[in-house]
């Protein structure tokens, strides 16, 4: 069986004896190739050529962002941002399965398939999914805006989430990681200073009743949504690799209404959260949301730029995974 590893040098959690000791590990079971990504979109390009060259597996060895950039790749050849043809029903055909080893800042993926979050019993883990050829069919989200398509694998969003996102690539940017705590502080400090009297954006789609004036949308193709250290952090509850698309939308920033959903969304783990202030979306296959003036927008914890409109498609049965 040929595999190719995709390792981040710069993941967050990972140093070179541990990722010595996981690539003997997997070329002991595979004949295995070892790629290192060196800048942003480089691990698209690689996993599109091991699908263009045949391989089995594609293993990942990083965060959610080189994750999120391989499943792109996998599933469009070219590794671009251009239009992919949608996933044939058996996502076998043509395409590698994926092996995940988590070595980010928060593995929201990985956890999400019930990887440990430690990349050497992950591999464990791995590995004996290789031995027993034991894989996982998942749907995936899709996000197409301005001639533009990407996939995600656990959630995207627009509004204050996403400039919180912008405000932390910033911070890596200058050298800093991507702790819990950092994330905390940050969307503290944004709130303090984001207008709250002026949403500008609006949902819609086929069979949905359109909802007006949100500030924030954070749309769900699992749950958790996040993890802060190891809490999850749940606004969609009920979403799966399994359904269609979920969505959670709030209509006020006010500290009463931030400060529930905050609290709801840590503390209940199979119920969603209430409040006249939210807008709820569960399993849905298509919808948009437009904004009347550029907002933040964020794929997998990956800022993205701002936009004015993006649709949001599922994807039922795009990948096989390895768990």
């Amino acid at each position: 069986m040929r595999a190719m590893l995709l390792v981040n040098p710069t993941a967050t959690t990972t140093n070179a004896r541990t990722r010595d000791v996981l690539i003997r590990a997997l070329g002991a079971a595979v004949d295995l190739t070892v790629e290192e990504t060196r800048y942003r979109g480089h691990a698209a390009r690689l996993a599109a050529t091991a699908r263009a060259k045949g391989y089995d597996v594609v293993a990942v060895l990083g965060g959610d962002g080189t994750i999120n950039e391989t499943v792109n790749g996998l599933l469009n050849p070219v590794g671009g941002g251009e239009l992919p043809a949608p996933p044939s029903d058996d996502p076998s055909l043509g395409r590698p399965g994926l092996m995940v080893i988590p070595g980010g800042s928060a593995n929201v993926f990985a956890r999400a398939l019930g990887l440990p979050n430690d990349p050497v019993e992950s591999t464990s883990v791995v590995l004996e999914a290789l031995r027993e050829n034991r894989r996982r069919t998942v749907g995936l989200g899709q996000a197409l805006w301005e001639g533009q398509s990407r996939y995600f694998t656990f959630c995207s969003g627009m509004g204050y989430d996403a400039e919180v996102v912008r405000a932390v690539e910033g911070l890596r940017g200058s050298g800093r990681k991507a702790t819990p705590t950092r994330y905390v502080n940050t969307a503290l400090r944004h709130y303090l200073a984001t207008d709250k009297r002026h949403p500008a954006m609006t949902l819609t789609g086929p069979g949905i009743p359109t909802a007006h004036g949100m500030f924030m949308a954070i749309i769900s193709n699992t749950s958790p949504w996040t993890y802060v250290g190891p809490r999850p952090v749940r606004p969609t509850p009920w979403a799966s690799f399994e359904t269609g698309l979920d969505v959670l939308g709030l209509r006020r920033m006010g500290p009463v209404a931030v400060a529930s959903m905050i609290r709801q969304m840590l503390t209940v783990s199979d119920t969603l959260p209430v409040g006249r202030h939210l807008v709820q979306l569960h399993d849905e296959a298509e919808f948009t949301l437009t904004a009347a003036r550029p907002v933040a927008f964020q794929l997998d914890g990956d800022y993205l730029g701002e936009r004015e409109s993006v649709t949001f498609r599922s994807t039922p049965n795009a990948l096989q995974v390895l768990v």
